[in-house]
């Protein structure tokens, strides 16, 4: 049978015969954030925040999160560097790196939603009395976290509010000439979540120099918070805020 033009645009993404990512919003069951924020370069956040978001501070947080039931998507890790942000008077957070361990959700990631996503192979165990979060690249190791296992309860309304800050990332598509044909700033924002488990604990993280994971060009100057949140939600697709073409 002949796969007739007007089925064309209801095929998801390619391969035709084997979707590179299901047609589904994926619910995230027991998501868990491991994330510590710390206070670094000014002037290097600023280099890489576009307009019109504006750095409101000196901090950064490097994340790793464990998904382990994401339906449609399975079992996976990403790690990463957000950077706290404003935009029109609300505070959110500039997604900079995202280091996937999953082919599906990077091709998702990228090409329906804005999410700035690459491989790399993050990690998240737990070693005796301390969560251990690592990122390698390729065969080199670029992040490496540590943080006491689950020390000071965070109050439920909080750990809602640090996991659901707006998301703010840029979205750009090229044409066959390599030119922008699409050049966007994007807004998302996590909903439906129900906390799980939510603590603050002591943290610390190294960074190591590397060209294609340039986690180390915002380097650690003082340890702000280590947060561990395990919780069950769905992400909301980005829409566009700002044209960098028509503006």
């Amino acid at each position: 049978m002949t796969l007739r033009k007007e089925d064309v645009n209801h095929i998801i993404t390619t391969p035709i015969n084997a979707p590179a990512f299901p047609p589904i919003n994926p619910f995230f069951k027991n998501r868990e954030f491991v994330q510590v924020l710390y206070e670094t370069d000014k002037d290097a956040l600023k280099a890489v925040v576009p307009e019109p978001l504006k750095v409101i501070s000196n901090l950064i947080k490097f994340e790793v999160i464990n998904m382990p039931d994401s339906t449609g998507l399975g079992a996976y890790l990403e790690a990463g560097q957000v950077i706290p942000v404003e935009y029109n008077g609300e505070e959110g957070e500039f997604y900079l790196s995202m280091y996937v361990n999953n082919q599906a959700a990077i091709t998702s990631g990228r090409e329906i939603a804005a999410y700035p996503k690459k491989a790399g192979q993050p990690n998240l165990y737990i070693d005796n009395d301390v969560v251990v979060g690592t990122l390698d690249y390729g065969s080199l190791r670029v992040a490496q976290m540590t943080m006491g296992y689950k020390y000071f309860p965070i109050d439920e309304q909080e750990a809602q509010h640090i996991i659901s800050k707006p998301q703010f990332m840029l979205k750009q598509v090229r044409d066959y000439d390599g030119n922008l044909e699409k050049s966007e700033l994007t807004r998302s924002q996590i909903t439906k979540i129900e906390i799980k488990e939510a603590y603050r604990s002591p943290a610390r993280l190294q960074l190591f120099e590397h060209v294609m994971a340039p986690l180390a060009d915002f380097p650690v100057h003082k340890i702000v918070d280590g947060q561990h949140i395990i919780a069950d939600l769905y992400l909301d697709r980005p829409k566009p805020i700002f044209n960098y073409l028509s503006n």
